[in-house]
């Protein structure tokens, strides 16, 4: 998933109590910066996870993208840094909870949360959440999303069938029994129009 519109989504609903937003991949980093002034929050990506596919001639994964944001909060009264993070909490949810990253995605749901450190000046804490889409595409005039579908618009376009129908019984006696007898009893044709 594109973290810019997570990003934007943050910083035009929750810029009145965040001094920055950032996007950030090196959480170790985040967590030795003291150069930072909090209240902070990070977009951090995650993983993506593919649930099992549910049918049986095509590729149709869906895909859960993981991210999380992370609170950057002053610690120094422990109390009141606590009551902030409730509050600022409750805001990323209201800003990212059935928000919708982008049109092939479902909306956002809220994984869960953890502290990750609390020391005398700083506290971390971690809030995850996941949006899903379909990998491979529901209508032919989509675009190609795995090789499945590739290979597929590569093969020529099915015009016809001619169908030629060879009966077991009436069998000829004078072969093998049971068994058609090479005697074509039924043809037919059919053309397809676009």
């Amino acid at each position: 998933m594109k973290s810019t519109p997570v990003f934007n989504q943050l910083k035009v609903c929750c810029s009145s109590n965040f001094n920055l937003l950032m996007v950030s991949i090196d959480l170790p980093t985040l967590e030795g910066s003291g150069a930072l002034f909090p209240p902070l929050a990070y977009v951090l990506p995650l993983a993506d996870r593919a649930i099992r596919n549910t049918t049986q001639n095509t590729a149709a994964l869906t895909i859960r993208d993981c991210f999380e944001v992370v609170l950057l909060l002053d610690a120094t009264n422990p109390q009141q840094a606590l009551d902030q993070l409730h509050d600022m909490r409750a805001e990323v949810w209201r800003a990212l909870v059935g928000f919708k990253p982008g049109p092939e995605y479902n909306p956002i749901q809220y994984d869960g949360g953890e502290l990750l450190s609390l020391d005398a000046t700083r506290l971390l804490y971690r809030l995850r959440f996941f949006a899903e889409f379909q990998l491979g595409r529901n209508l032919p005039s989509q675009p190609a999303e795995t090789w499945h579908e590739r290979e597929l618009d590569g093969l020529p376009s099915f015009t016809g069938v001619t169908v030629r129908v060879d009966a077991i019984d009436p069998a000829d006696p004078n072969l093998q029994r049971p068994g058609p007898d090479g005697r074509l009893e039924l043809t037919f044709s059919g053309e397809l129009k676009q």
